[in-house]
């Protein structure tokens, strides 16, 4: 970015201009708070040498995770382990075709899409070049980040390492090993912000540079017709709905086109889906005794009954209290906005951004159903299956993020806008 460039707040639409930071500061939205861009991805831009290397070193880590056995049970003269794709593939088997399909994508195929793609875009800037698809390919980036769940499977499979304790002895596998490492580095490559590079990419191949626009020196712009791109974030000049960005190609609307009625529309299916959710059983144990079916509450309770209350707390947060509090949030959020409410403009983005910090961690009970249903094959001593339970809760799961990923924040803030372009226009008056 140049000294004076546009660029816009994520969440309240607020624009200001970019202005070079101190090590380690970060630039904040003044009327949000929201963070609008940090040091690294301002000054010193990212050094695409150090992106290859980490990019690549977990790459290989992945291929590692994916193809050892992550622990193996023994019980009475009898083993049973598997990898993750194995686990897929029982599910698969099972006629659970749907969790099957959530869990490869959370965390098979949206990891490998992130690293892939991060590796080739960064592997261009490496000798001074943007490749063919640089803006399509961090706009995977970005989409599969925001999917990509390996630090909620690896919770799940330390979750299910515990419990399996008590039923058999627990193995380590290279790939629970594999797993613990790739949180790590997927950690470490959440850095590298796709709008930096996209920022790096800039200084090789510049955009066609914008209208100018007048915008006070330390508070939001002033522009009569300003969109940023959601994707890259770079400020267009709005001609009309469904302009493309002139940098990424990315389709701009003022904002998301139907939000409020989405939003209700799936958190409705979420709510009617929740009920099943905790009432079905999630899995279904077949031993000597008979066959006998687990709900959600019935996992926590077993947990807290035998000395691990620890774990109860994270299951009963995880899979109860994330997504009645995540339904309960978008609820607010979505009735305010609609009726058009001032108030707590501030308090209400802070509740969104928890929102969509906390909602992928409701995926960590379909984890451990997936990685339980796997491990226990113990021909006629025990062997549990997934039941319907799980099919509803991991659909709750993707409803209320798609819901959260369809509620445009700028609604919030749109009133008081408003309030203030009506103050301006009778102070010219």
């Amino acid at each position: 970015m140049t000294d004076g460039q546009l660029v816009g707040c994520h969440d309240c639409g607020a624009l200001y201009r970019w202005r070079p930071l101190a090590s380690g500061q970060r630039a904040r939205c003044t009327r949000c708070a929201n963070v609008l861009y940090k040091w690294h991805a301002a000054g010193p831009a990212p050094r695409p040498s150090s992106m290859v290397a980490i990019t690549l070193g977990a790459a290989l880590v992945y291929l590692i995770a994916q193809c050892f056995p992550i622990v193996e049970l023994e019980m009475s003269g009898l083993t049973s382990g598997a990898t993750l794709l194995q686990a897929i593939g029982v599910l698969w088997s099972e006629r659970m075709e749907v969790i099957a399909a959530m869990v490869f994508f959370f965390a098979v195929a949206f990891p490998a899409l992130e690293l892939g793609a991060l590796l080739y875009v960064s592997s261009g800037l490496l000798r001074g070049r943007r490749l063919p698809g640089f803006h399509l390919l961090l706009r995977v980036v970005q989409g599969a980040r925001h999917w990509a769940m390996t630090e909620v499977l690896m919770i799940g499979i330390l979750v299910t390492a515990i419990k399996m304790t008590s039923l058999a002895r627990v193995i380590p596998h290279p790939g629970l090993f594999a797993f613990g490492a790739l949180t790590i580095l997927c950690a470490v490559v959440m850095r590298y912000e796709p709008r930096a590079l996209w920022a790096l990419g800039d200084r090789l191949d510049p955009p066609v540079a914008p209208p100018p626009m007048h915008a006070a020196p330390d508070g939001p712009a002033v522009a009569r017709h300003p969109i940023e791109c959601r994707a890259c974030g770079l400020v267009n000049r709005e001609r009309r709905e469904k302009q493309h960005c002139r940098r990424c190609g990315a389709v701009l609307h003022h904002r998301i086109p139907n939000s409020t009625t989405w939003t209700w529309a799936l958190l409705a299916a979420a709510a009617l889906l929740y009920v099943p959710a905790n009432i079905l059983p999630v899995m279904y144990t077949e031993s000597i005794g008979g066959i006998e079916g687990d709900t959600i509450m019935s996992g926590v309770a077993l947990f807290w009954n035998t000395g691990s209350p620890g774990l109860a707390i994270v299951i009963f947060v995880a899979s109860i209290l994330v997504p009645v509090s995540k339904l309960a949030a978008l609820a607010l959020l979505n009735a305010t906005a609609q009726w058009g409410s001032r108030w707590a403009p501030g308090g209400r983005t802070r509740i969104y951004r928890m929102v969509e910090f906390i909602g992928r961690w409701s995926m960590l009970d379909i984890f451990v159903v997936t990685l339980t249903v796997a491990l226990v094959r113990f021909q006629a001593l025990a062997v549990i299956t997934a039941g319907p339970g799980a099919l509803a809760f991991g659909c709750v799961v993707i409803l209320t993020m798609f819901a959260s990923n369809r509620f445009d924040p700028r609604l919030i803030w749109d009133p008081i806008e408003n309030d203030r372009n009506d103050k301006n226009g009778e102070a010219h008056a």
